[in-house]
């Protein structure tokens, strides 16, 4: 097959993925500056060197998110009640009554916390797993590229394993008990409004959810960052690769 290197360049990453491996390494070497890339890289040692970033990107954002206060002392990822939730957390608020539901969103950001470390060990397979037309449109895309990788790659899987992790964590946390004790002065309050049976599992796909954006905010920054700053390129192939 033969094919200009600009056309390449605007292939998605199922059509690179058809390419001869000469032509992709030839590609990445356009890329990254030059025949065998920025720096006299090869395209292994390029590939290496996303892997690299995208690793460091991904410890960063779980060190800022996976510990106290990550979730909850930060406005940007804070997670709030379900919107039924926090309607009537807004309501019983107004009459000194909301304590139980504050609590219940205190306790979601610290499953949150607990919860985000233990996402590591799926982010480190989808790294191991990155091909070269991954790697050129990661180094050919935009300040979140990797992070959109990440996202296409790794959500289902992610969300499959923070659901059980989130429901220990608010189990440990107290969330699961301080949400049925709320449930029960509901019943007990004239007029109040009632919570349908799947309440809970929204509460826990709620928590799921909304952990999982927040750690993605911070790993796009992460990765702006590494592409933008040179301080934030703390290792040799980083810096060949990205300076």
């Amino acid at each position: 097959m033969t094919i200009s290197r600009r056309a390449l360049l605007a292939l998605t990453p199922v059509a690179l993925a058809a390419c001869t491996t000469d032509e992709l390494n030839s590609v990445l070497g356009d890329v990254l500056g030059g025949t065998t890339g920025r720096g006299g890289l090869t395209p292994a040692e390029a590939a290496e060197g996303i892997r690299a970033a995208l690793d460091q990107g991904v410890s960063a954002a779980i060190a800022r998110v996976g510990r106290t206060n990550g979730y909850l002392g930060d406005p940007t990822i804070r997670i709030p009640l379900p919107a039924r939730l926090a309607s009537i957390q807004t309501t019983l608020r107004r009459f000194g009554l909301s304590a139980l539901l504050d609590d219940l969103e205190v306790q979601i950001n610290r499953g949150a916390e607990v919860a985000a470390p233990q996402a590591r060990s799926i982010f480190v397979a989808a790294i191991r797993q990155l091909t070269i037309p991954d790697a050129i449109a990661i180094v050919n895309g935009g300040p979140t590229a990797a992070t959109d990788y990440f996202k296409r790659t790794t959500t289902p899987k992610l969300t499959n394993l923070f659901t059980p992790i989130m429901t220990d964590a608010l189990q440990r946390a107290g969330a699961i008990q301080t949400f049925d004790q709320m449930v029960t002065r509901l019943e007990g309050i004239p007029l109040a409004p009632q919570l349908g049976a799947d309440a809970k599992q929204d509460l826990i796909r709620h928590g799921v959810t909304r952990g999982l954006e927040g750690l993605f905010v911070y790993i796009a920054e992460e990765e702006a960052q590494i592409r933008q700053n040179p301080a934030k390129r703390t290792s040799e192939i980083l810096r060949r690769v990205f300076g």
